[in-house]
């Protein structure tokens, strides 16, 4: 469905297809009441133009072809079985109902999910079992249950300004965040720090892969 330069998909099922969301001039609408199964996405608008609504995708690959930043939308879909491919930077996923009172926002879930063929920056997981996903390798890095293990993360020195956790100032991470993804070389450049620094100071601890 297309009018007002706004691309709907609601009230249905789509298996084996491959949609191409890049229309830098359409608003992308995925549900409300959409199930995608085994379904190609390729992903090349900004997050603005890209809203999901009670939409949930059961094995399928997003192909991110331009830089997908700060979106949250990823809060209001059930993901189960999908992989992702490109760089994602400040994007949340799982379950996290209290980001937003709007219904879509309650309907969230994140599990058995690749990412190890994306690169993303700053991208957290909410609400999930962090074990079930699959990360990217170096220089991309993922602390896994950042909060359960604060204490230990806060215990130890780190290079330049970097703290892998921010648990005392206005903007800290919610208590629902399971994981966290960074990427080394832009946490080096903003902590003052450098690549070999950062990789060296994370390997003591063995709930940080990459």
């Amino acid at each position: 469905m297309d009018w007002l330069g706004n691309v709907v998909f609601e009230d249905r099922e789509i298996e084996n297809e491959r949609l191409e969301l890049t229309d830098k001039e359409a608003n992308y609408i995925l549900g409300p009441n959409l199930t995608l199964k085994n379904c190609t996405l390729v992903l090349k608008v900004s997050a603005r133009r890209l809203s999901l609504k009670q939409a949930r995708f059961i094995d399928c690959t997003f192909e991110v072809k331009q830089e997908l930043k700060n979106d949250q939308g990823w809060l209001a879909a059930s993901l189960k079985g999908c992989r992702f491919k490109g760089r994602l930077a400040g994007c949340d996923f799982g379950h996290w109902p209290e980001y937003s009172n709007l219904p879509w926002y309650q309907f969230g879930s994140i599990e058995d999910c690749d990412f190890t063929e994306a690169r993303l920056d700053g991208c957290r997981f909410m609400g999930c079992d962090p074990h079930s996903l699959r990360y990217p390798k170096w220089p991309c890095f993922t602390v896994l249950e950042p909060i359960r293990r604060a204490s230990e993360l806060l215990s130890v020195k780190w290079p330049g300004s970097f703290r892998p956790i921010l648990v005392d100032v206005p903007y800290r991470d919610p208590p629902s965040m399971t994981a966290v993804t960074m990427l080394a070389p832009v946490e080096a450049k903003r902590s003052n720090t450098t690549e070999e620094e950062l990789k060296a100071a994370i390997s003591r601890f063995d709930f940080i892969v990459y």
